[in-house]
């Protein structure tokens, strides 16, 4: 297994609220200490990663060790986003994994053809998406080798 590894900034698509809140929460209670800094729909997304408009200076917007990915939010849906992320050399290699409430099946097969890492769908209940979040933390934490 590999070694504990600092913190690393998480970036979140979420456009809602409330599922921010609880993923926040569920980040707390696992004890997931990393940098979590949140997005509201696919075009803030891609002018994150590609530092434009008001995250152009870096200090302010630090480069994501992996990107949780809602697919239904406005402007520019999780998929069309997905499909920029994965088609762009550099962005390419920063993992995605959706984090949606979607139960469509074709959801799930369009997310790997398009290159996604993980498909999580959401908990109902609040203990089962600590739970969730608990299993995500050491996954993607102390088991995988992340690119710098």
């Amino acid at each position: 297994m590999a070694a504990a590894k600092k913190p690393v900034v998480i970036l979140l698509a979420e456009d809602d609220d409330d599922d921010y809140l609880l993923t926040k929460e569920a980040f707390e209670e696992s004890h997931l200490l990393n940098q979590l800094i949140r997005v509201k729909d696919g075009e803030e997304l891609m002018d994150y990663l590609l530092r434009r408009g008001v995250f152009q200076n870096p200090d302010h917007s630090p480069w994501p060790k992996i990107i949780l990915l809602d697919l239904n939010m406005p402007k520019k849906d999780g998929r069309e986003a997905l499909k920029e992320i994965k088609s762009n050399a550099v962005l390419r290699r920063i993992p995605v994994v959706v984090l949606t409430t979607s139960k469509v099946e074709e959801d799930i097969i369009l997310s790997y053809n398009l290159g996604v890492n993980s498909f999580i769908r959401k908990p109902v209940s609040f203990q089962q998406f600590v739970e969730v979040t608990k299993v995500f933390k050491q996954y993607w934490f102390e088991v995988v080798e992340l690119p710098d």
